[in-house]
């Protein structure tokens, strides 16, 4: 490869947005933000960059594959920011403390992880969400899961569906069978994954009864409307399964008066990829697309770690898996306004400048043609750019 095929490249999982990517990126974005304002969240923005350890903590160190590393001059190491649920935490710990809660605060950024590319996900992705922080009711879950419905409504998503766990109704049946915790581990990365082959393999390979074994190979299947509690509440034998089970109810009885709950399915199979939670777990679907577009739940102990003990929730959704989903549908991605271009005639270039430096001034979106043209230019120039209308000085 020579050095300017080199120079021209980018790194592997990386993108380039272009001029219309990138405005579809910021209207959604925009849109985004807006509604989390709305809903009386806060913005807070973290580096890129964390030390090593703050990024693992709560995670353990199974995370440290995927991540990009770097050595600070001390040789320290550092690595950008994995997801943004951490680095969160870290700031409410260290700089928020305790007054005033809940703490409600949102960001977007862009997160990084070392891993096969795929439809929707690069190694640098761009993510939006909240961190209800202070509240261990099951009305801040409610809330962040009603607030990812409305974002999914208002980015032009009208056919999605929220699946809906408790990841303690999972460990309370793990504890009912007596499963040893390596086996248990197998079982979880098997549920997670959704394969029912491993499950089976694994779960016969126990020295569990017949009847228990059957119960664990269920656990994927669970997932429909309310009757599926009643199912599993005749599973549950034990406090800690019931008491999950009863958080469910409670959360989907919340989500009816937001009327968010039409958009609500019951699967106690889905425990999230990440260690930390600790309760409800949720994830959101779109017909076209096999990963989620959005997906958090609560996390109870992960500011316990960084010297805080307090209960939080959240979610985070994916800009670029919004995109997708909106293409592959067939929907209007959002756009920004381009109202005019201005274009002149030869000898007409002061008051062309005058008149869009008005325009812009009473806030309208204005490009200036750079050179006199003809006014059939003009209009091509116009309908390519995407302008409303063109203003023609002769």
């Amino acid at each position: 490869m020579s050095s300017k095929d080199l120079v021209l490249e980018i790194p592997y999982g990386t993108r380039d947005f272009l001029p219309q990517e990138a405005a579809e990126k910021r209207a959604i974005e925009a849109c985004i933000a807006r509604e989390f304002e709305i809903w009386g969240y806060d913005e807070v923005v973290t580096p890129t960059i964390e030390f090593l350890d703050t990024l693992t903590m709560g995670n353990g160190s199974n995370l440290e594959p995927q991540m990009f590393k770097l050595f600070d001059k001390e040789n320290r190491t550092m690595a950008l920011r994995y997801e943004m649920t951490t680095p969160i935490a870290r700031v409410v710990a260290s700089r928020l403390g305790e007054e005033w809660l809940p703490h409600k605060l949102s960001y977007i950024s862009s997160v990084f992880r070392y891993e096969k590319t795929q439809t929707g996900r690069q190694c640098e992705f761009h993510q939006a969400g909240v961190e209800l922080i202070g509240s261990s009711k099951a009305t801040a879950d409610a809330e962040v899961i009603a607030l990812a419905a409305n974002l999914m409504k208002k980015a032009g998503l009208k056919d999605f569906q929220i699946c809906l766990g408790q990841v303690e109704f999972i460990n309370g049946l793990m504890q009912q069978c007596c499963i040893f915790p390596k086996q248990q581990a197998l079982i979880k990365e098997a549920i997670e994954r959704r394969d029912l082959v491993a499950l089976n393999e694994i779960v016969d390979a126990t020295e569990l009864s017949a009847s228990a074994r059957e119960m664990v190979k269920q656990l994927p299947l669970l997932h429909g409307g309310r009757q599926v509690l009643k199912k599993a509440y005749n599973m549950a034998m034990n406090e800690q399964s019931r008491r999950a089970l009863d958080n469910l109810t409670e959360i989907y009885e919340l989500l009816e008066a937001y009327d968010a709950a039409e958009y609500v399915t019951f699967d106690l199979g889905v425990i999230r990829d990440f260690s930390y939670y600790t309760g409800m777990v949720f994830e959101t679907y779109t017909p076209g697309l096999g990963f989620p577009l959005c997906g958090g739940g609560r996390y109870d102990h992960m500011l316990t770690d960084f010297g805080t003990a307090l209960p939080a929730t959240g979610f985070a959704v994916g800009i670029e898996r919004i995109l997708l989903a909106l293409e592959r549908q067939g929907l209007e991605k959002p756009q920004a306004v381009k109202d005019i271009y201005a274009a002149y005639a030869p000898g007409k270039q002061l008051e062309a400048i005058r008149m869009v430096q008005k325009l812009r001034d009473e806030g309208k979106t204005c490009e200036l043609a750079m050179s006199a043209c003809l006014e059939q230019e003009a209009e091509a120039y116009r309908a390519e750019k995407g302008y409303q209308q063109v203003i023609f000085i002769k």
